[in-house]
């Protein structure tokens, strides 16, 4: 049983507290208080815990997608989408599809508490950094959802980073290889001509990089994104599949730039 069956079924009670405790109580409604209610805590499931992290990513993840969906002053339908494109990409039951549409819908309200929810998350991923990458690269893809990142939309999203002391310089080259990547995936899609400059923007390196700096890029994020290891590190398995779509664009655009180069 995974941590959601976990968590309605009440094999464990690991009530989370906080911000994202109460999100995340008020999403599941009577189901949690029935998985949960009488049931003693269980203390081996502390701060770093795999369950744990796996429902605060669950909760952060839509709560402020919700947030960030307005930061340019309205929600956009392609913003909408956005959430419900992700929760297609994890095959999500309808139980949890309400509640991941609840979290939205929360982020979206005035009082969220955004700076909480993410000092909680902050805490809970416990140094995971691939964690808390992979939470990013989801943010920046829901800013982009509409083709353009306004001015609010970005400054938000280095307020976001900041508050996961993510730093800056990093940050900033993950914007920079996310939108590479959703350029790239829409030219693949679409079956225009891809360009390279995407390419190695998917990878994060420059033109005048040299093979071996290359690859050693292409080897890095191959082994941030790789699914199993997200999972073990707290992503819910649900998401395993967002990871793959990412490693099979990673995998595609060092294949173009390899055969461009006459690389081996």
């Amino acid at each position: 049983m995974n941590w959601w069956g976990k968590l309605v079924g009440g094999a464990f009670g690991f009530m989370l507290g906080g911000p994202i405790g109460a999100i995340l109580g008020a999403a599941l409604g009577h189901q949690f208080d029935h998985g949960l209610g009488g049931i003693m805590k269980d203390e081996s499931l502390g701060v770093g815990a795999t369950e744990r992290v796996q429902a605060a990513f669950f909760t952060a993840t839509f709560s402020i997608m919700g947030y960030l969906a307005k930061a340019d002053g309205r929600v956009s339908e392609q913003e909408i989408h956005t959430a419900r494109h992700v929760m297609s990409q994890m095959r999500l039951s309808e139980e949890q599809k309400a509640a991941a549409m609840h979290l939205f819908n929360e982020g979206k309200q005035a009082g969220f508490p955004f700076e909480d929810v993410l000092e909680q998350f902050r805490r809970e991923c416990a140094r995971r950094t691939n964690l808390l990458q992979m939470f990013l690269e989801i943010m920046i893809s829901t800013a982009m959802a509409d083709g353009v990142l306004h001015a609010n939309e970005q400054k938000l999203l280095y307020q976001i980073s900041d508050h996961l002391h993510y730093p800056r310089k990093f940050f900033d080259r993950l914007l920079s290889m996310v939108q590479g990547q959703q350029q790239y995936a829409h030219s693949v899609q679409g079956g225009g001509h891809v360009s390279l400059d995407d390419a190695y923007a998917v990878l994060g390196v420059d033109k005048s990089a040299t093979d071996a700096e290359i690859k050693k890029a292409y080897r890095r994020l191959m082994n941030q994104h790789h699914p199993d290891k997200l999972v073990s590190k707290g992503l819910p398995e649900e998401m395993m599949t967002i990871a793959k779509e990412k490693t099979q664009e990673i995998k595609a655009a060092y294949e173009d730039i390899k055969q461009s180069r006459g690389m081996r």
